[in-house]
């Protein structure tokens, strides 16, 4: 019978993508963690990982074995803690992927208190707009915004995004303020460019209960968000961007809401894992934790 301590070494090599980072992941030498992972390709007669002299990457043997790796290690890792009799207590490693202005201004901080709360715990935190599996990528959860699509992952709802149409008071002073959606094609607009096709984000109303989108007018065109959010404060234009990036700005005086009675309908905001029969402290201290940030009532975290 193989031990699991060849699976451990294979997982956070594939996690990491190599060796040297596995092993001060586990306290162990890098040798030490390549001979273990050799040993059990040996075993299992199959190779786990393409080697170049810089970094390794996953077969699609060793794809298909990190898949199922992940989740035996998981319920290994919450046996161990209920034997130690802390079930409950997080502790271990807390893996989380997250938008990256999302994540900045509202996971990072929630994560911050989890961990001033949890000693034990440790926080790894990835911010990336790129999709990501979390089974497939070794994480605890994901955070993103939109309708859920993926029925062999669990969603937990922690929010909701609004799309906030601004423009600075002297933009809007020298060219007036639009009152109807339509009217921003005599303006300058600033349009997000999306990185998965290049194409400008439409810009998205709500008009007598109905989507509308709008194709933005001339204007800047940008590939990130709190870049557009300067642009429109430098008074380049009118900006559509969700609400978390703009509401410094709009509180400093910077930007004005427009449009406001055309809002379109909130995006959900929910972290989402995998299933399983065990959920490990440590998420569930996670999960908890925005329970007690929009329910202050509940109390801190547990």
């Amino acid at each position: 019978m193989i031990s699991l301590q060849p699976f451990l070494a294979f997982a956070e090599t594939a996690r990491h993508g190599s060796f040297a980072r596995a092993a001060r992941d586990l306290g162990l030498a890098p040798s030490t963690v390549a001979k273990s992972v050799a040993r059990l390709e040996a075993q299992l007669g199959v190779r786990l990982f393409h080697r170049t002299t810089r970094q390794v990457s996953l077969t699609p043997d060793g794809d298909q074995l990190y898949l199922r790796c992940e989740r035996v290690l998981a319920e290994v890792e919450d046996l161990q803690t209920a034997a130690a009799g802390v079930r409950g207590e997080p502790v271990g490693t807390l893996r989380i992927d997250a938008p990256v202005v999302y994540g900045r201004r509202v996971i990072v901080p929630v994560l911050a208190k989890l961990a001033q709360a949890h000693p034990r715990l440790s926080i790894d935190v990835r911010l990336s707009d790129q999709y990501c599996d979390p089974v497939k990528d070794g994480l605890d959860a994901v955070v993103r915004i939109g309708v859920l699509s993926d029925s062999s992952l669990v969603g937990k709802r922690i929010g909701e995004q609004h799309l906030l149409t601004c423009a600075s008071p002297d933009y809007l002073a020298k060219h007036g303020t639009p009152r109807r959606p339509d009217a921003l094609r005599d303006h300058m607009c600033l349009a997000f460019r999306l990185p998965s096709t290049g194409r400008d984000r439409p810009l998205q109303f709500l008009e007598a209960g109905r989507s509308l989108m709008i194709d933005p007018p001339r204007g800047f065109r940008l590939g990130d968000g709190e870049a557009m959010v300067e642009a429109a404060c430098a008074d380049a234009g009118i900006v559509q961007v969700p609400h978390y990036m703009a509401e410094d700005a709009i509180a400093a005086g910077r930007l004005r809401e427009v449009l406001r009675p055309f809002r379109p309908a909130p995006t959900p905001i929910s972290v989402v894992y995998p299933g399983s029969r065990l959920m490990a402290p440590r998420l569930r201290a996670f999960l908890d934790a925005f329970d007690a940030q929009r329910h202050p009532e509940h109390g801190k975290p547990r």
